[in-house]
């Protein structure tokens, strides 16, 4: 009788340390803030920061990954200056920097500049904007560098795109203007 005694405080004992456990939060936590991490807004105060916020200016002279600066500025100045800078692409891999130019340059420029570089894109063929000159207009003297500078800055109606291409798509997409502008020239 005493066994039985015994068994039945052991399943009462087990009964009701099961009966506590919740399946959806683990009973012990070694380390809590592993599994449940402090969220700081951006720009609240902290206090084991500098200046007391989380959200700090970078250092200064630091350059973001996959960017590099441009030198020259966003006036005519700096156009005309980029006027006689060459691509810093590989000419062996022209090809593919011109496949991969299309590509960006059917994403981004095609939609206002047409496929061919008439100027004829969707939006101007449905007069949503006015003005796109084709590639071939003689009184747009283009070349690599100042195609480089105006998606680098944007130019009159134009946005910049150098929020959406880094720097080397951003060449091989001028490449392939020049290359537009070559075949509509012929």
């Amino acid at each position: 009788m005493k066994s039985f005694g015994k068994i039945g405080i052991v399943l009462v004992g087990v009964l009701v340390f099961f009966s506590c456990q919740d399946e959806k939060i683990p009973n012990y936590q070694y380390m809590p803030n592993m599994y449940e991490a402090v969220g700081y807004e951006t720009y609240d105060e902290v206090y084991f920061l500098p200046k007391g916020t989380e959200a700090l200016a970078p250092p200064e002279n630091t350059i973001p990954r996959g960017w590099l600066p441009y030198g020259f500025e966003n006036t005519l100045e700096g156009k005309e200056l980029a006027r006689l800078q060459s691509s810093p692409l590989d000419s062996l891999q022209r090809e593919e920097n011109l496949a991969v130019g299309k590509e960006l340059y059917d994403i981004y420029c095609a939609i206002c500049h047409g496929a061919n570089g008439k100027g004829q894109g969707n939006l101007v063929k449905r007069e949503k904007i006015l003005g796109v000159p084709s590639y071939a207009d003689a009184a747009r003297n283009i070349t690599v560098g100042t195609t480089f500078h105006t998606v680098q800055y944007g130019l009159n109606s134009m946005g910049s795109y150098a929020s959406q291409m880094n720097t080397t798509e951003m060449w091989q997409v001028s490449e392939y203007v020049m290359k537009l502008k070559e075949d509509l020239t012929k």
